[in-house]
């Protein structure tokens, strides 16, 4: 897992890391509320949780420095994972 977000490709890659793990997310959302509903337990542990919130806090930074839209960029990398953009070419 990427430990540190330090360009955009970094935002893009925690994006798909994200979608690997199966989990449908939004940039807002505190990963402490993520449910996995098939076991009604966390889906991350707190350390896990607290450490995917600090990447995504640093996507934050790097998408507002970079004057990028962290929204955009996160669904282009979700809709190309999930097929659901009619897309040959990969967002990363």
């Amino acid at each position: 897992m990427i430990t540190e977000i330090l360009t955009i490709e970094d935002v893009k890659q925690f994006a798909k890391q994200l979608i690997v793990e199966g989990l449908s997310f939004h940039p807002d959302d505190d990963f402490n509320d993520y449910i996995n509903f098939s076991i009604n337990e966390p889906s991350y542990k707190t350390e896990e949780a607290d450490l995917r919130n600090e990447l995504m806090n640093q996507c934050f930074e790097i998408c507002e420095n970079e004057g990028v839209d962290i929204y955009e960029i996160m669904l282009e990398v979700m809709n190309f994972e999930l097929g659901l953009k009619n897309n040959t070419q990969s967002p990363s």
